[in-house]
């Protein structure tokens, strides 16, 4: 894969999409995108050679739309990174915790900071992002008014901290997916593995049973398995699907084989070094 230069992201400066950007991959470039079809297109057409995507939340579950676009992108997942989420609370410059009113965010987030909301009678305010509630904040010029949002946006917008680590459960973890328009899969034998796949079953009695039955019978660890309606028919359901082993493992390519009987199709979305984070996890 050539030098990654632009790594495309969705949301404004200083949201917890551009701050893993940095994080990651710190001598690229972080493009911001006004939707998750903006971050697609921004790869597919060359604008930027990767993207970054939120796909899960340990609080809120799977990110909206993103198993829709997914499969027909015509990219690829070729790492995956997780994120512990730290909400602080923000202001003008000189602004004063107690004297503050009403605080800004996009609604997962104020939902995630409840506590601290209704501990300081605060009036929350729906914004479009965590990051947008910042740049709001900070053109209103009212020192009645903060953001809940990522660190990194306050030094983006030139704000003041005012608290620390005011979500509710610290356990809050976005898992990001970057995707690529090559297809650059892990080796095997290599540590461990993630394999993405997606597959349409079959509509026939039983056929999700039998077709999931080989990931058992071949000690095949599946980690996800989520469905959704495609086409707008409510019989034709995709899965999308995540295991943790490598297609050249014997045990994961009997398991997809025996798939393939009680599919219309199978279509393999990545195979990426599985994050650390996982096993810290599950230890």
């Amino acid at each position: 894969m050539t030098r990654v230069t632009r790594i495309a992201y969705q949301g404004e400066p200083g949201a917890n999409s551009h701050a893993v950007c940095n994080q990651h991959y710190p001598d690229a470039e972080s493009v911001p995108c006004a939707s998750f079809e903006d971050v697609f297109a921004a790869v597919d057409n060359g604008e930027a050679e990767l993207a970054m995507i939120p796909i899960d939340n340990s609080i809120a579950g799977r990110v909206a739309d993103i198993h829709h676009f997914l499969p027909g992108s015509g990219l690829h997942i070729i790492a995956e990174h997780f994120l512990p989420i730290q909400f602080t609370v923000m202001g003008l410059p000189g602004a004063r915790l107690d004297a503050i009113e009403t605080v800004h965010s996009h609604v997962h987030a104020l939902g995630q900071c409840r506590r601290f909301i209704r501990e300081h009678g605060l009036t929350p305010t729906i914004s479009g992002d965590t990051a947008g509630a910042a740049r709001e904040v900070a053109e209103a010029k009212d020192p009645t008014q903060a953001a809940i949002a990522p660190p990194l946006a306050a030094e983006t917008y030139g704000l003041q901290i005012l608290a620390e680590d005011v979500e509710d459960e610290d356990h809050n973890t976005t898992r990001f997916v970057v995707l690529s328009k090559e297809m650059l899969a892990a080796p095997a034998g290599d540590g461990p593995v993630v394999t993405s796949f997606v597959f349409h079953v079959r509509n026939i009695p039983a056929a999700l049973y039998k077709a999931l039955g080989g990931f058992a019978t071949n000690g095949v660890n599946m980690t996800k398995l989520e469905s959704y309606m495609v086409g707008g028919e409510f019989v034709a359901t995709m899965f999308l699907a995540e295991v943790e082993a490598h297609p050249d493992d014997p045990g994961l390519k009997r398991a997809l084989d025996e798939l393939a009987f009680f599919t219309h199709e199978v279509k393999v979305l990545g195979v990426y070094p599985a994050d650390p984070f996982r096993s810290v996890r599950a230890e």
